[in-house]
């Protein structure tokens, strides 16, 4: 059974840092990509940041670029969401996303609050 488990989620303050982590079950992680996405309130579901392949080639969106990092763990089959100098606006419920093909798995969400 395929499952996606994202936790690390709280409440920060604007320039801290957080680090999101989402274990997988059912699916090896280094053969899919592996993506964060974030949803505000009231928006849509964003584009974070991507995994990718054996030699664990990352992208990311603009907005988080030189601040946020995706990493992998392939003993653990998990994977991070290192957040850095968090701003008010990167509020957000994060995704993890595994897709290979036509497969596609979500997980349920961590809530991340940048406030002071």
């Amino acid at each position: 059974q395929v499952q996606l488990v994202e936790s690390g989620g709280g409440l920060v303050q604007p320039g801290g840092s957080l680090r999101l982590s989402c274990a997988a079950s059912g699916f090896t992680v280094s053969r899919y990509v592996m993506s964060w996405y974030r949803q505000a309130p009231g928006k849509e579901r964003d584009f974070v940041g991507f995994i990718i392949g054996i030699g664990a080639s990352t992208s990311y969106a603009d907005s988080v670029k030189g601040r946020f990092t995706i990493s992998r763990d392939n003993d653990k089959n998990t994977v991070y969401l290192q957040m850095n100098t968090l701003k008010p606006e990167d509020t957000a419920v994060y995704y993890c996303k595994a897709a290979l093909g036509r497969y596609e798995y979500w997980g349920q969400g961590t809530q991340v609050t940048v406030s002071s």
